[in-house]
């Protein structure tokens, strides 16, 4: 008996409850108004009112989104004329201040009434191309021993995505032009074999650095433009390699930049050297 009247209790419960569901709202028409209709208007209204104001939201939403990456690839055009427009100037600038240099050096000892230095020309003709090839195997030592050992708190802003136009690694560039513009200052002011020589081994370093500047920065990770260089087969094999090395497959190897495939073929690395030179084809196309 009790259930009966507990039941009967619930039912009453809900029909009171659907009656006020759609009871006649204030300010209705009539009383003859069907009003299960006019809730449903009400919620359409609703539903449209809602899914306008999130397309309204969605629109700023992907509006913002393109105001920032607009901006961010104007700053990264801007960052990347700037450092060629860096690029070039230095490049001249230095090849410019070698050529006097270089003239200077032996026309004053000839206009001293002196003999032509041949032997002493030729010994800095020597040695600023061996110093050239000896600095692509400095680098690859102090690469692995230095820039990824004790040194790594600053070559490892060249592992991770750069922000700016600049970052700790360039500091490297700095610290090997100091030996270069003591060898070039030693032996354009002093006369003699051996200040010869310290002349061409600054020149030879000098070379090596405008040479890894544009191959490194410029073609291996696009801070610049480099043109024609792009197209040379074999400096596409260098870029390839040096992007391995970024990637650790190797175990950091090639640690090298210009004699980076000829690391890569002797740890057996030469089947994925050909996938990244493919794959670099494809974007560069």
């Amino acid at each position: 008996m009790a259930t009966v009247i507990s039941a009967v209790a619930t039912a009453g419960q809900y029909r009171y409850d659907y009656g006020r569901l759609f009871q006649r709202p204030a300010g209705a028409p009539s009383r003859g108004f069907p009003w299960r209709c006019f809730a449903k208007q009400r919620w359409r209204r609703l539903m449209v009112m809602k899914m306008k104001k999130k397309k309204s939201e969605e629109d700023e939403m992907v509006k913002k989104l393109k105001m920032s990456v607009e901006e961010k690839m104007r700053k990264k055009k801007a960052e990347r004329e700037g450092y060629l427009i860096a690029a070039i100037v230095s490049s001249f600038g230095i090849t410019s201040m070698a050529a006097i240099a270089v003239y200077y050096r032996f026309s004053s000892q000839i206009m001293e009434g002196g003999e032509f230095p041949i032997l002493e020309m030729f010994g800095t003709f020597v040695l600023s191309i061996g110093s050239s090839v000896g600095m692509e195997f400095w680098a690859r030592w102090a690469h692995k021993e230095l820039w990824h050992a004790s040194l790594w708190d600053m070559h490892e802003s060249h592992h991770k995505p750069r922000v700016g136009a600049f970052e700790k690694n360039d500091v490297f560039a700095i610290i090997n032009a100091i030996p270069a513009i003591a060898l070039l200052s030693f032996g354009l002011f002093n006369h003699g074999f051996f200040p010869g020589l310290c002349f061409g081994a600054g020149l030879g370093i000098t070379v090596f650095g405008m040479a890894y500047m544009f191959v490194h920065d410029g073609l291996v990770h696009r801070r610049f433009p480099v043109g024609p260089i792009a197209a040379v087969p074999y400096l596409r094999r260098v870029a390839a390699a040096h992007h391995i090395h970024h990637t650790d497959k190797f175990d950091g190897v090639p640690y090298g930049l210009f004699l980076g495939p000829k690391e890569l073929e002797e740890v057996d690395g030469e089947e994925e050297l050909q996938k990244e030179i493919r794959r670099r084809n494809v974007y560069r196309n």
